[in-house]
């Protein structure tokens, strides 16, 4: 005898239709996290593409302000975001040569900030993912064992026995746990590849970051990092009369 959906749906007990609705209701807010995961990614990975190379030429063209413009104009890259607090924090110290370690190191905090907060953003609905995938079989499970248990104890209180008079049943208690694993097995998959891509993006973002610092160190004006330090020390050892060896 074969049954469809429709038919085991209407011969299903309240609280399996119950457990059904509720892993409807998780499935589709899954997909709909992993909709709009997918697509924000996909703007900030489309920007990035574009932003990073033109970021490291006006580096390498000690263009500074060019740089600065560029990270405002990128405003869903994940570089740009994590870069254009820093970039402001420093920009004004760089234009009236006051830059010193000090202010490097204000910098490089301000990137670790502004990253932290966008790999947190990044992760949002992750979370979702990784319960409705853990929770989604055990849900199901938990709907198939209570129409398992509705069928038996029609057929004790039917009096009647054999496979042929719990079989329906059965069949209609299982359709929970296929349900809950066919939830669980996408919102999985989208876990493990979002966790991926956003490590991914984070690296991107740490080696842009340290870059702009190597920029910083190696000076722009030559009024701080290294060769402030060098040119202290030289004035410090030319003042004295005891050669230096």
């Amino acid at each position: 005898m074969e049954l469809s959906l429709l038919h085991m749906w209407e011969q299903m007990g309240w609280f399996v239709r119950g457990i059904v609705i509720i892993m409807a209701i998780m499935s589709v807010w899954s997909l709909t996290v992993v909709v709009q995961k997918w697509w924000s990614l996909r703007q900030a990975q489309k920007e990035t593409v574009k932003f990073a190379p033109e970021f490291s030429q006006f580096l390498e063209e000690d263009n500074l302000t060019e740089a600065i413009r560029l990270a405002e104009t990128y405003k869903k890259s994940h570089v740009s975001i994590v870069l254009g607090g820093a970039l402001q924090e420093v920009k004004p110290l760089i234009q009236d040569g006051s830059v010193t370690v000090s202010d490097i190191n204000s910098a490089e905090r301000a990137i670790e900030r502004n990253m932290l907060l966008e790999i947190t953003n990044l992760k949002r609905g992750l979370a979702l993912l990784a319960t409705v995938g853990a929770t989604a079989p055990f849900v199901g499970l938990l709907g198939t064992t209570i129409g398992i248990v509705n069928s038996f104890t029609g057929m004790a209180t039917s009096g009647s026995g054999g496979l042929s008079a719990i079989s329906a049943g059965i069949a209609e208690a299982l359709i929970a746990t296929a349900f809950g694993l066919m939830v669980a097995i996408p919102a999985v998959w989208a876990y493990n590849y979002f966790t991926t891509k956003i490590d991914n993006l984070t690296a991107e973002m740490t080696y842009v970051s340290k870059e702009m610092i190597d920029y910083l160190i190696k000076g722009v004006s030559g009024e701080f990092g290294r060769s402030r330090f060098t040119r202290e020390f030289n004035a410090t050892a030319g003042g004295g009369n005891t050669p230096i060896t």
